[in-house]
């Protein structure tokens, strides 16, 4: 697979605005620039290896690989956990009084904001229109492995994350690859502070290109499109589009997790609800195709017919996107998720099996079989991303570009809000958890918005989300190592919740879900 095929396909395909890119000059040059440095940065991340007549990105084998292993490992937990976890988010073990600074359900939120994004939108449209609709089976498939996978990174970061006296904490694979692998490995323990600082310089920089530049670029070609495109007040203005983004992500982030898990815990909701209605809206107008629609995507499963070498070429863009879409494994979501207050690492292990589940399961299927049902595909062949989904749900309500615009910007906001505070994190644990280190990056990340809405970053986006994945390889070194650990949590976990050791706590008003 050709580097430039694959990352403009899957990753590019919604199309970065074009209107303010007229002037060229000094944007020509940075892209020039920098063009050799993206090139050989992608060309590593992305370079595959091939299968009959289809290829596939190793990193891509790195994550599916940890998936396999978790599962099979923690003896398919991503089954058997699910109704403790559900039991959990919904406030039946909270305690106000343990270390944290958010509820399980504000944790999870936080979490799914970063993870519920625009991959959800138009990644889906790529992998069915690459893949075909077997594409799809593929990737509840992968997110059923990375269940596993999140459950063991989540359960890491609880349980060696740093814990300050005023019972705030900051967690994340670069505290549970320096402390967890020196604590458990002595004579790694070099080796762990390496993979940790490897991690957190990766994380500084990759949540840039896909928390960042990516969301706002889509973000504000969606509104240019329906206010009117070339015709639009923000045509040649992207810049004041980057403005009101950068403003409104800063007034979350500027009030540190606190705050990001408020917004969170009420907006990640909303935005679900409101796609997954229309979606259901499309999905009941079409009933008598519903039939059709699932044989499609189980026969193209399988298929020995299709694109890049029939049933292999249906799998890896199922898996590819999966990956792309709940990052379990890369390492970013257990940063959210050890804000959590509680005394048990096992409890946000399994709120984390959720995590994969609703991303991929409910919200990346639900664009898939919209796509497949309507006939999308066939209406407008040449529509891609974004603009595929816009057709798909058109065919039912012709306004819906509208509403579309809506939800894509509620997602492009809520991954910048997260994005943004694992990037802070990331740098507290190079230069120190201080409010000059906090508020530098944060205003880093701030500006990039402004910058990153008005420049063709082709290039630039593809370095940093080839930086992005490459946090994959340190942490999933990590889990691994520290596999061995989390099994143990998990059987002192059952073992003292079977014997009654763990009580439930719900009955206090103060634990119900979203409760601060």
């Amino acid at each position: 697979m050709q580097r430039a095929a694959n990352r403009s396909a899957v990753l590019l395909t919604a199309a970065l605005p074009t209107a303010a890119h007229a002037a060229g000059g000094v944007d020509q040059q940075i892209a020039t620039a920098f063009q050799p440095i993206a090139d050989a940065v992608a060309g590593f991340v992305f370079a595959a290896v091939q299968i009959g007549s289809a290829s596939v990105p190793w990193i891509l084998f790195w994550l599916i690989t940890a998936g396999i292993f978790c599962t099979l490992y923690f003896r398919f937990i991503n089954v058997r956990g699910m109704a403790q976890g559900m039991r959990i988010i919904r406030g039946d073990y909270e305690d106000p009084n343990h270390s944290g600074d958010t509820t399980h359900f504000q944790a999870l939120a936080t979490a799914l904001s970063g993870t519920v994004g625009l991959g959800n939108i138009a990644g889906v449209a790529v992998a069915v229109t690459v893949g075909g609709p077997g594409a799809a089976l593929w990737m509840i498939i992968a997110a059923f492995l990375g269940m596993a996978t999140k459950f063991c990174e989540c359960t890491l970061a609880v349980k060696y994350r740093h814990e300050r006296p005023d019972g705030s904490v900051s967690g994340g694979p670069m505290y549970y690859l320096s402390r967890g692998i020196a604590a458990n490995y002595p004579a790694l323990a070099p080796l762990g502070r390496a993979l940790g600082f490897s991690f957190a310089v990766l994380c500084v920089f990759g949540t840039i290109g896909s928390g960042n530049f990516f969301q706002v670029n889509n973000a504000y070609q969606q509104v240019l499109l329906i206010t009117g495109g070339e015709h639009s007040m923000l045509a040649g203005r992207a810049w004041l589009f980057g403005v009101g983004m950068a403003l409104a992500t800063g007034a979350v982030v500027l009030g540190g997790i606190g705050r990001i898990a408020k917004v969170t815990d009420k907006l990640v909701p909303l935005m679900a609800a409101v796609y997954l209605l229309a979606g259901l809206i499309v999905i009941g107008v079409n009933a008598e195709h519903i039939t059709d629609a699932i044989t499609q995507i189980v026969v193209g499963a399988f298929s020995p017919e299709g694109v890049q070498g029939g049933m292999i070429g249906v799998l890896l863009q199922g898996f590819r996107r999966a990956a792309f879409s709940n990052e379990a494994g890369i390492g970013s979501a257990p940063i959210a998720h050890a804000s959590v207050r509680t005394s048990e690492p096992m409890t946000e292990g399994l709120v984390a099996l959720w995590e994969p589940f609703i991303d991929t399961v409910i919200i990346c299927t639900m664009t898939a079989l919209v796509i497949v049902i309507s006939g999308a595909a066939t209406i407008d062949p040449s529509a891609q991303g974004v603009a595929l989904t816009s057709v798909a749900f058109g065919t039912v309500m012709p306004w819906f570009p509208y509403v579309l615009a809506f939800v894509v910007l509620l997602f492009a906001y809520s991954t910048m809000i997260s994005y943004c505070y694992y990037g802070t994190k990331a740098a507290n644990y190079l230069f120190g958890e201080t409010p000059l280190v906090d508020i530098c990056y944060k205003l880093f990340f701030l500006s990039a918005t402004v910058v990153g809405v008005t420049m063709d970053l082709e290039q630039l986006v593809d370095f940093a989300d080839s930086i992005y994945f490459l946090m994959a390889v340190p942490n999933v070194i990590g889990l691994y190592l520290l596999a061995p650990v989390v099994r143990r949590e998990m059987k002192s976990y059952f073992q003292r919740l079977e014997r009654g050791e763990i009580r439930r706590t719900r009955e206090a008003p103060e634990h119900l879900i979203g409760s601060p």
